[in-house]
C-alpha cells in the first residue's frame, strides 16, 4: 500500500503507476495492512503474505491486500535506480473540493468527499477493476487536502476508467455522541456514479463488497436526433407499478437467460405495455442495493433475497445487477439509458420509486456499514443524542436518513438532478415521504426545506413528484402533505374506501362517491388538482388484486417472521373460501370483483395506478409482504398472461384504453362541478345501502352512466334519460363473461331499467340514435 505523505502548496508527489523502470526519484511510502473482513461489507481473507511486491526492472511497487489482518505499519524510504524508464507516472496534487465524488479536472482525476467529524481520511484505489484486488492507499493531509469539511485529492495520469476506489475514514469513537467511525473499513463514496459489486443478481459471492468506479473514456450516450421526452400531462397518466427484475426474470418471458431480469428485458416487453394501454411505468427501486443483505448473518430471514430493493446503498448508481449477462456497472448505466430511450419512443414515461428515508446500513444491533455510517454518522442519520446517540427509526428499517440537514439535503437534490439530466427520467415516487418532512431531531416540520427545494428546483420542474405521505413513525399526511401545489400523493384513503365499498361494507357509499369524484375533501386546496391524488387499489405492498378477493387474512409464513410482518388491515374478502378453490361460483364472483375494482379505478377522477401482474390475476397466495422472494411470488408469469389474454387481460386493457380515449370525462383538469356530474341517489344516509349510480356529463352530449352494486342481491335500476337525440349503449357489465363484459362500440337496446347483478357494475355511454 502506498500512503500519501503531506503535500505543501502546489507541490506534487510522483509515484510509478506501473513500476517497470524509473529515473532517479526518491519518495517515501508507508505500508499498511487492513483487518480481515473490512472491505465494506465483505469478509474474505488473503494469503499469509500481507504485502505483495511487484518487481519489474528492479523497482518494487508495494500494495496491500484489502482483506489483511491486524494493522501493521512500517515506513520505507527508497530511491529508484538510475537509467530506468518509468513509464506512466502517478502525480498527486492537493485537488479541489467541488464537485463531490470523482471528476476529471485539468490536473487529472479529482476525488472529493464530505466528512465534518473525520480526523483521518485515506483513499483506496484498485487499478485492476477487481473488487478483491490489492489496493493502493493514500492518506490525505488535513492541512493540504481539506477545504472546510470536504477532503480531496487529485491524481494525474490515473486511468480514465476501470479504477475502483473507496475510503477509510477515522474519527471520534464516542457512540454516545453519535459517531460510528471505523478506520479499518473501506467505504463507498456517496457520490459514486457507478458501483462495482457482485456481477450477478443473487450470485454466490454473498460477502462481496461495494466500491465506486468511474468512466471518462466512453463516448456520451447517443439519445438520437429524433429523441424527445413524452411530456405527458399529469392528468393523463395511467401508471403501471413494476419491478425491473420481476418483469422478465421468469423463464416464461421467453427471453435469453442473459437478458431475463434486466433493463434490456424491459425493452423486449414494451409491446405488452402498449397493448395494456398504460403510459407510465413506476419502477421499484433501481438504485444500487444488496439483494443478499438478509444473508449476512444467521437470522429468521436469511433464506430470503431482497427482491424489491428498498435498501439503498448509493443514490447515484443504477442497480448494476440489472445489467444483462453480468455486464457490471458501466453496462448497467448504458442499458438503463437504452431502456428509458425505448420507453420514451413508445410514449411511456419513466418514474422512479426512490428511497431517501433510510439506507441499507441497518442499526447498531446488526450494522451493515458500507458508506454513510462510517463517513459521518452524526450528519447522515437522525439520532437521539439524549439516548446515547441511538438511531431514530421512522423508516421501520433501523435508521432514518437526516434528510433536512443541509449536507444530506444537497446530496438528495444532486441525486435527483443526476437522474433527470443523465438518465432522462420523468419523475419520482418518494418512499415513506413523511420522513422527508421531519427535522434533524425527528420532529415534524410544517414547511420542510427539502420538500420546498424539490418543489422549486429548476431542473426538477418538468418532473412528476409523488409522495407516499406516511412513515413508520405515525406521521400520516394524506391530503396534508406539504406540497407547494406541486406534489402528488399516493391516496391511501382512496385505496381503503374503494376496497370497503366494493366488498360490501356498510356505510361506505358516501366515501366511495367522494373517492371516485376525485377526493376533493383531500386535494381541493389552493391550486391543487384532482390528478394530485394517485388513486390505487393495489400496490407492491399488500395483496395483489387476485389475493384481495381470495384471502381474508395474510399468509406470510414463508417470510420467516412468524406471520408478524405485513399489514393486518387489508380490507379484503375471500368471496366465501380462503385461498385457491375449484368452486366455480366463488371463482366467478372473484372475477367480477376484480373487474369491479378495475372499473372503479379507471373511471375515477385523479391519476390511476395499477400493479404489474394484476392484468392477468397474479397471486402471491396470500403473502402481503413478499419483498424477499426472487421466485414466482414476485415474477411476472408470462404463460399465465397468455392463458388469460382473451378474458381477464382483455377486459383490463380495454377499460384502460377507454379511459384514455375519454380524458374529458375521466381525466379532468379541475374538480367536478354540479354541472359535471349527476348523482342518482336519494338514500345517502342509509348505511345499509350499497348501491351507487351517477352520470358524468360531456359538453358534446357523450355522457357516461356508471352504477356499482355491492349488494349480494340484484338491483333493478331506473336509468336516467340520456341527452337529447341519444340513447344508452352498454359498454361494460362486469357480470357478463368475455367478450360481452366489455364492448367498445356499445350494445344498443338498453331500456329505461337495467337489472344489475349482485357484486357487479355497469358503464353505459350515450350515443346518437343514428349510430345504431
Amino acid at each position: 500500500m502506498v500512503r500519501y505523505l503531506p503535500l505543501h502548496h502546489s507541490a506534487s508527489l510522483q509515484l510509478p503507476l506501473f513500476a517497470s523502470s524509473c529515473t532517479r526519484a526518491a519518495y517515501s511510502v508507508e505500508f499498511r495492512s487492513k483487518p480481515q473482513g473490512k472491505l465494506a461489507p465483505g469478509s474474505s481473507s488473503c494469503s499469509q503474505d500481507i504485502f505483495s511486491e511487484i518487481k519489474q526492472g528492479g523497482v518494487k511497487l508495494c500494495t496491500v491486500c484489502a482483506f489483511g489482518r491486524r494493522d501493521q505499519e512500517r515506513v520505507l524510504e527508497q530511491e529508484a535506480p538510475e537509467n530506468l524508464d518509468t513509464g506512466p507516472m502517478l502525480k498527486i496534487f492537493p485537488g479541489q473540493a467541488f464537485p463531490l465524488g470523482v471528476s476529471e479536472v485539468a490536473d487529472g482525476i479529482n476525488f472529493a468527499i464530505f466528512s465534518q467529524h473525520a480526523t483521518s481520511v485515506t483513499i483506496c484505489l484498485s487499478l485492476n477493476e477487481r473488487i478483491d484486488d490489492r489496493m493502493l492507499e493514500f492518506k490525505l493531509d488535513p492541512d493540504n487536502n481539506r477545504t472546510g469539511d470536504i477532503w480531496h485529492i487529485c491524481f494525474q495520469d490515473l486511468p480514465r476508467k476501470s479504477v475502483l476506489y473507496g475510503y477509510r475514514i477515522d474519527g471520534p469513537q464516542g457512540w454516545h455522541h453519535g459517531h460510528r467511525f471505523d478506520g479499518s473499513t473501506v467505504l463507498l463514496d456517496p457520490y459514486a456514479k457507478f458501483v462495482e459489486g457482485r456481477r450477478y443478481f443473487g450470485g454466490e459471492n454473498k460477502s462481496s463488497g461495494f466500491l465506486g468506479t468511474y468512466d471518462f473514456d466512453s463516448l456520451p450516450f447517443d439519445w438520437g436526433n429524433d429523441y424527445k421526452l413524452p411530456n405527458i400531462l399529469e392528468k393523463d397518466l395511467v401508471i403501471y407499478e413494476m419491478n425491473v427484475r420481476g418483469f422478465t426474470a421468469d423463464e416464461s418471458s421467453g427471453l435469453a437467460s442473459s437478458t431475463r431480469g434486466s433493463y434490456l428485458g424491459v425493452i423486449e416487453k414494451i409491446p405488452h405495455l402498449l397493448e395494456l394501454g398504460v403510459n407510465a411505468v413506476e419502477l421499484l427501486p433501481v438504485f444500487e442495493f444488496d439483494e443478499l443483505e438478509f444473508q449476512r448473518h444467521p437470522n429468521p430471514r436469511d433464506h430470503m433475497i431482497n427482491m424489491w430493493g428498498y435498501s439503498t446503498i448509493n443514490f447515484f448508481a443504477p442497480m448494476s445487477r440489472y445489467a444483462s449477462a453480468g455486464g457490471g456497472p458501466l453496462n448497467a448505466s448504458r442499458e438503463f439509458k437504452e431502456m428509458v430511450k425505448a420507453l420514451h419512443a413508445a410514449g411511456i414515461e419513466v418514474i422512479l420509486d426512490v428511497v431517501y428515508n433510510h439506507t441499507n446500513e441497518a442499526d447498531d444491533v446488526n450494522p451493515y456499514t458500507t458508506s454513510f455510517r462510517g463517513i459521518d454518522n452524526k450528519v447522515y442519520y437522525m439520532l437521539d443524542l439524549r439516548n446515547n446517540g441511538q438511531y431514530l427509526n421512522f423508516s421501520g428499517c433501523g435508521n432514518t436518513l437526516n434528510c433536512n440537514h443541509p449536507v444530506v439535503m444537497e446530496l438528495i437534490l444532486d441525486s435527483l438532478r443526476h437522474w433527470v439530466v443523465d438518465y432522462h427520467v420523468d419523475g419520482f415516487r418518494f418512499d415513506l415521504a413523511s420522513v422527508l418532512c421531519r427535522g434533524t431531531d425527528g420532529a415534524p416540520l410544517s414547511a420542510p426545506p427539502l420538500i420546498r427545494a424539490i418543489s422549486k428546483d429548476a431542473i426538477l420542474s418538468r418532473c412528476k413528484i409523488i409522495a407516499e405521505p406516511w412513515d413508520c413513525g405515525g406521521l400520516y399526511l394524506v391530503g396534508r402533505f406539504p406540497n407547494w401545489d406541486r406534489w402528488a400523493e399516493w391516496n391511501g384513503i382512496y385505496r381503503d374506501d374503494i376496497r370497503k365499498f366494493i366488498k360490501g361494507d356498510c356505510g361506505m357509499k358516501g366515501s366511495f362517491a367522494t373517492r371516485v369524484a376525485g377526493s376533493s375533501d383531500l386535494y381541493k386546496v389552493n391550486k391543487r388538482k384532482p390528478y394530485h391524488g394517485i388513486n390505487f387499489v393495489i400496490a407492491h405492498d399488500g395483496f395483489t388484486l387476485r389475493d384481495l378477493v381470495s384471502y381474508n387474512v395474510k399468509h406470510n409464513d414463508v417470510n420467516g417472521e412468524g406471520g408478524n410482518d405485513g399489514s393486518n388491515d387489508n380490507f379484503s374478502w375471500n368471496c366465501g373460501f380462503e385461498g385457491e378453490t375449484e368452486d366455480t361460483s366463488i371463482k366467478a364472483l372473484r372475477t367480477r370483483q376484480m373487474k369491479n375494482f378495475h372499473l372503479a379505478l379507471m373511471t375515477s377522477q385523479g391519476t390511476p395506478m395499477m400493479l404489474m401482474g394484476d392484468e392477468y390475476g397474479h397471486t402471491r397466495y396470500g403473502n402481503n409482504n413478499s419483498y424477499g422472494h426472487d421466485n414466482a411470488l414476485n415474477h411476472f408469469l408470462w404463460d399465465q398472461l397468455e392463458a388469460r389474454k382473451t378474458d381477464h387481460f382483455r377486459f383490463f386493457s380495454e377499460v384502460i384504453k377507454f379511459r384514455r380515449k375519454h380524458p374529458h370525462l375521466f381525466s379532468r383538469e379541475n374538480f367536478l362541478s354540479k354541472n359535471d356530474i349527476s348523482w342518482h341517489e336519494s338514500n345517502w344516509d342509509n348505511p345499509e345501502s350499497k348501491f351507487l349510480a351517477y352520470t358524468l356529463h360531456d359538453d358534446n352530449g357523450e355522457d357516461v352512466y356508471l352504477a356499482f352494486n355491492a349488494h349480494d342481491y340484484s338491483v333493478n335500476v331506473s336509468l336516467p334519460s340520456p341527452p337529447t337525440k341519444r340513447r344508452w349503449f352498454r359498454v361494460v357489465d362486469t357480470n357478463l363473461e368475455s367478450p360481452h363484459d366489455f364492448v367498445l362500440d356499445g350494445i344498443p337496446g338498453v331500456e329505461s331499467t337495467y337489472n344489475l347483478a349482485p357484486y357487479s357494475s355497469i358503464l353505459l355511454k350515450a350515443k346518437l340514435e343514428n349510430e345504431l
